[in-house]
């Protein structure tokens, strides 16, 4: 029997879910969801971080505006927009929350490797697997039921083909350990979408392969589950975050709101296509285990990328070529946020697919405001031999669709996009300041770094958040100065 008392079957003998200590609120209706080359160069140079750290945001309310002694009072935390992609920028989630929540992290759903993979293939609908781990990232932490939800979403079934079968319909049961601590409401809602998944994904799989639940995220089927049932991505986003209990203010936005599935492709320099996201990173060979995702693990590309764009399903060259609407949310935020971020991660896998559609470099280059690159720390397989300049040429091209249809192509400056750069310390990119003056790029700020043993240097979260905030702040009191100056004028 599979969860027989969702179903309409018996109900099992055992009650799986045990009522928390500390029972979590009630989920919110969804009425209650958030609004879904210059002439004359200045000599270029590297600053240095600012010594303060301002903590809060980037309005000034409650000055005298009449007054040029006045200084602004910064009251709201700022509220931040984030490309990114579902692991690079995960590292510094948690030192983020304590900057500010008011943020809009927008993510790619093309991503065809690792647990997502075999989702997508039999059930179809776009890859929800970077957005499902922004979600966990951002999930609370403050009771034992909150850890025990976190656990369990976040919980990967074993590689033993075995294992993991044994291990999926115990949990889908309601039988596994990793219910314990669920209060019944909670353990109820995830179960139902689980068993919803459960008989979609071998319906359609019709005969039962052993090996089909090794190594898949639970949170994957929730996520699978909740789609298909309400025929809608935006929903299941805001039913996995209501779960999961981000902070309110947060919102975790696919860039395309899509049930269908989406494919990426690239142009390289030499001519050649490559068809799927994991091909162009990750290759994998047809493998289903987990991606490894060193820095070094991957042959280096046969030329550099020039341009990556959506394809059909079935397509493999560039007559296949698809424009999808971006999350018509993600283009309302881009209008209101105080600060744009590129988020370091797979340049042209994870930040570029989310600036191709149209509208997206259109309202960001309108904006008076920070636009941060945060730069890698070490090369990849997608941008070896690029450096600093080579990263902000790679995200001015994808925002101004540059190699694509010359009807629909901007011909915005890269500092129209692009602002400031957080660069982490002892880096392996070549910071070459010179080229970047000449993009009109003239603020690059060192930031603390660490080492990972996996994929090199990177940022040390707190340090970056630091880096951020005062960048923020500066920029806050930059504005208010001229504009205390304008009206006393």
């Amino acid at each position: 029997m599979v969860a027989g008392g969702l179903l309409g079957g018996p109900a099992p003998s055992r009650t799986p879910f045990l009522r928390s200590s500390s029972p979590r609120p009630p989920l919110p209706s969804p009425s209650s969801s958030p609004s879904v080359a210059a002439r004359s160069i200045p000599r270029p140079s590297v600053v240095p971080m600012a010594a303060s750290h301002c903590s809060s945001g980037t309005s000034p309310r409650g000055a005298d505006a009449s007054s040029p002694s006045s200084s602004p009072n910064l009251v709201d935390p700022p509220s931040l927009l984030v490309f990114s992609g579902g692991t690079a920028f995960n590292g510094v989630v948690e030192e983020l929350k304590k900057l500010t929540t008011r943020v809009a992290h927008v993510l790619p759903v093309s991503d065809d490797g690792g647990s997502t993979a075999e989702i997508v293939r039999v059930l179809g609908g776009p890859a929800v697997g970077d957005i499902r781990s922004r979600c966990l990232r951002l999930s609370d932490e403050s009771t034992s039921e909150a850890l025990a939800v976190r656990k369990l979403l976040g919980h990967r079934l074993s590689l033993d083909a075995a294992e993991a079968k044994s291990e999926w319909y115990q949990i889908v049961e309601g039988e596994h350990c990793l219910w314990d601590g669920v209060s019944r409401p909670y353990g109820e809602t995830i179960r139902a979408f689980l068993a919803f998944s459960n008989i979609r994904y071998f319906n359609a799989l019709m005969n039962l392969s052993v090996s089909a639940m090794a190594g898949r995220h639970i949170g994957n089927f929730f996520f699978a589950g909740a789609r298909i049932f309400f025929q809608s991505l935006d929903a299941a986003v805001f039913l996995f975050s209501r779960v999961s209990d981000i902070p309110t203010e947060s919102l975790v936005l696919p860039v395309i709101s899509t049930n269908d599935r989406l494919t990426l492709g690239c142009e390289l320099w030499d001519g050649s296509i490559i068809r799927g996201q994991n091909e162009i990173s990750h290759p994998t060979n047809g493998c289903m285990e987990p991606i490894n995702k060193d820095c070094a693990s991957s042959l280096r590309l046969p030329s550099g990328i020039k341009r990556v764009f959506y394809m059909s399903s079935e397509g493999c060259n560039l007559l296949h070529e698809v424009f999808p609407a971006a999350n018509p949310t993600v283009l309302e935020q881009l209008k209101k946020v105080d600060c744009v971020v590129y988020a370091m991660g797979s340049l042209f896998t994870s930040i570029c697919p989310s600036l191709v559609l149209q509208g997206i470099g259109e309202i960001i280059a309108s904006r008076s405001i920070p636009k941060v690159l945060l730069l890698n720390g070490s090369h990849d397989r997608e941008t070896t031999g690029l450096s600093a300049s080579g990263f902000v040429t790679a995200i001015t091209d994808a925002l101004n669709r540059t190699y694509g249809d010359p009807g629909k192509s901007l011909k915005n400056t890269p500092s129209d996009y692009i602002n400031s750069l957080l660069v982490p310390r002892d880096g392996q990119i070549l910071i070459d300041v010179q080229c970047l003056a000449t993009q009109g790029i003239f603020h690059v700020v060192p930031v603390g770094s660490i080492h990972d043993p996996k994929v090199g240097t990177i940022f040390e979260p707190k340090s970056l958040m630091k880096a951020l905030a005062d960048l923020i702040c500066q920029q806050a009191h930059k504005k208010f100065t001229m504009d205390v100056s304008f009206r006393a004028f």
